[in-house]
């Protein structure tokens, strides 16, 4: 928003200009001269200093080309174009600043939901402190209506939460004990006791409003050539302008064709769409990292995706459990469990839910535990090195895999299942078969992308390559690459750019990490391990929801497209107008309105890409069959994975 001051000086000096059009009435040519010279300085003194400190700089401006044509007409007795020009000018300026401020209005959105104060226990004592002096580990009290000030894992209670301020998304979620909130929520109803987990500018929410502004800041390539030719068109402006001049021996015109030069509508035709599209991005629960990443998106050729957590729910179910050896499935699970108790995999995690669900407590804590990233993880349990992961790793590892258990493995793959092999002292003890339901979203997604103009989907996963192309069947994934480690993956990428082809990689931001970095376009699931997801990616889902990648895709290309018909739109009327002057049907005064005009029309562009679109057609469909008041029952009931609807 344009300062107060700049605002009166705008306003004073088009009273003086109104004053001057009385005097002229009353045939007071000196009172009118004066009030002319008067408004010029008003308005144009602030142009002349931008422009002098450019030169200092070594920067033609575009104040320059407007501070010399103001001191030509004053030169030349010409008051009332050198005050139209001036006051014009400023009040462009004074708009643009305005509506420039509306397309910025989602960051200031997230800044006003930062919580001021949090309620905390303190040796027993509830105690008010400022949402900066909460510290790690505090249990933070929230009530109906409370903003949450920390990230943090709820401790006690339950609640529905409106999460929007993170992902996009208005529908409450509900809350209990384990689950994760964030800072920059709020609790519609209910209460929750929360252990504060990052607080301050660790938050979630703080590190949100710190990359929506840097990315806000940051230029696309579109823009930063249009900066560059700027340094080479005011030069060249002032060269023609003389030219004109020797050729035509008419100052006026000399000057005319110099103010009517001004690319002010050019030099601001890509930064506000690019400002526009990334606040619509931030209204959505889309946290792209500058204007270069959506050009990038809205050209890419191939969208790779992870398929556990990604493509699928990732709340993988244990489905089924077989022992050998003669291992009981209990004693199986005490192991298994204690090991994968170290390990943040999804996968893992299913097995030490599947002990906690059958009141199995996992054996003692295990020593010496290695997690061999993509393959599995072993440690020291009771005195026992236990193996848990894939059937290759384990076989390395010098663990003998008979004929039998390989025939009932690849049955339970090829019902859709993931099928994790462990063993003990490097003897095979069992295989526990995993399913993963398939996101409801997915299929439509990948259709989506096609529409919008996505040549190739594949399928990067280091699951096995039964289960991964029964999901790429159901979705209809063109290629799937199965069985991959994270190097794999990167080589895959790399392998296509080499092609020429623009990548998109989606996963979930922690073991997709190396993947992502390497794409041209790093997508990351911002509901896992979602620090982790924004310092990676280039750009973040904040919803656990696939749909959004289909809105993102929109967005990018409509952000480009609204760039494109600025940029043309701004070179097509400066060339007009130079040509109606050069000719003589465009004057000064009326010159520098329609140069305006073009400057008001072309923010009224890009601010279209803040009214249009507040999600998918999927999201809007899944939330009419949502029941808010519902989710505060149902929330984290695990229901059964039957092996034939479940994939991971």
């Amino acid at each position: 928003m344009a300062k107060p001051r700049k605002a009166a000086a705008l306003l004073a000096s088009g009273l003086i200009l109104a004053l001057a059009g009385v005097f002229y009435l009353l045939g007071w040519e000196v009172a009118r001269s004066a009030a002319l010279l008067l408004a010029s300085a008003l308005s144009g003194w602030s142009i002349a200093v931008r422009a002098f400190r450019s030169l200092r700089m070594r920067v033609f401006s575009i104040e320059l080309l407007v501070t010399i044509a103001m001191i030509g007409a004053v030169i030349l007795g010409e008051y009332v174009e050198a005050a139209a020009v001036a006051f014009l000018f400023r009040l462009g300026a004074y708009l643009e600043a305005i509506t420039l401020g509306k397309t910025r209005s989602a960051l200031k959105a997230l800044i006003d939901l930062a919580p001021a104060e949090a309620l905390v226990l303190r040796d027993g004592v509830q105690v008010k402190v400022l949402a900066s002096e909460v510290v790690r580990g505090d249990r933070v009290l929230l009530p109906s209506g409370s903003k949450i000030a920390v990230d943090g894992q709820v401790a006690s209670g339950q609640a529905l939460v409106n999460e929007a301020a993170i992902t996009g998304e208005p529908v409450p979620v509900g809350k209990q004990v384990r689950d994760r909130v964030f800072s920059g929520t709020t609790v519609d109803t209910g209460y929750l006791e929360v252990i504060a987990e990052q607080v301050g500018e660790e938050t979630t929410f703080a590190k949100i409003i710190e990359l929506v502004e840097e990315a806000q800041e940051s230029k696309a390539k579109t823009q930063r050539f249009l900066d560059k030719f700027a340094s080479y068109y005011t030069p060249g402006m002032l060269l023609l302008a003389v030219l004109v001049f020797l050729v035509s021996r008419n100052p006026e015109l000399a000057l005319t064709f110099l103010v009517i030069a001004c690319p002010g509508a050019l030099v601001i035709s890509a930064p506000v769409s690019m400002v526009a599209g990334l606040g619509n991005g931030a209204a959505n629960g889309l946290l792209i990292k500058g204007g270069e990443v959506l050009e990038n998106l809205a050209r890419a050729e191939v969208v790779a995706f992870d398929k556990t957590g990604t493509l699928t729910e990732g709340n993988p179910s244990v489905v089924a459990v077989h022992t050998y050896g003669g291992m009981q499935e209990r004693e199986l699970l005490e192991l298994t469990a204690a090991v994968e108790a170290a390990s943040e995999h999804p996968l893992g995690q299913a097995i030490v839910n599947a002990a906690k669900a059958r009141k199995v407590e996992p054996a003692d804590r295990p020593k010496q535990v290695e997690v061999h990233k993509g393959s599995g993880i072993y440690g020291e349990v009771r005195g026992q090195t236990v193996r848990v992961g894939k059937r290759e790793w384990l076989e390395q590892q010098g663990v003998s895999i008979s004929k039998e258990v390989w025939d009932e493995a690849e049955r339970q793959e090829k019902r859709g299942c993931t099928v994790v092999f462990a063993a003990v002292n490097r003897m095979l003890i069992g295989v526990i078969a995993i399913a993963d339901p398939i996101r409801a979203e997915a299929k439509e997604v990948i259709q989506g992308l096609k529409r919008k103009g996505v040549k190739r989907v594949v399928m990067l996963t280091g699951d096995n390559r039964h289960a991964a192309q029964q999901v790429a069947d159901r979705l209809g994934i063109d290629q799937v690459h199965a069985g991959l480690l994270p190097a794999d993956k990167v080589a895959l990428i790399q392998e296509w750019q080499r092609q020429g082809r623009r990548v998109t990689m989606l996963g979930d931001g922690i073991n997709d990490a190396p993947a992502i970095a390497a794409a041209d376009i790093g997508l990351a699931m911002g509901g896992a391990g979602t620090d982790i997801a924004i310092e990676t990616a280039d750009a973040v889902i904040m919803a656990d929801r696939l749909d959004k990648l289909v809105y993102a895709r929109q967005l990018a290309k409509r952000t480009v497209r609204n760039m494109k018909q600025n940029v043309s739109f701004a070179i097509t009327v400066v060339v007009l107008l130079l040509a109606g002057v050069l000719t003589r049907h465009i004057y000064l005064a009326s010159g520098m309105f329609i140069h305006e005009f073009s400057v008001i029309l072309v923010i009224l562009n890009a601010l279209r890409l803040t009214w249009r679109g507040r999600g998918t057609r999927t999201n809007r469909n899944m939330r009419r069959n949502v029941d808010p008041k519902a989710m505060i029952t149902t929330v984290s009931t695990a229901p059964g994975y039957p092996p034939d609807r479940g994939v991971s």
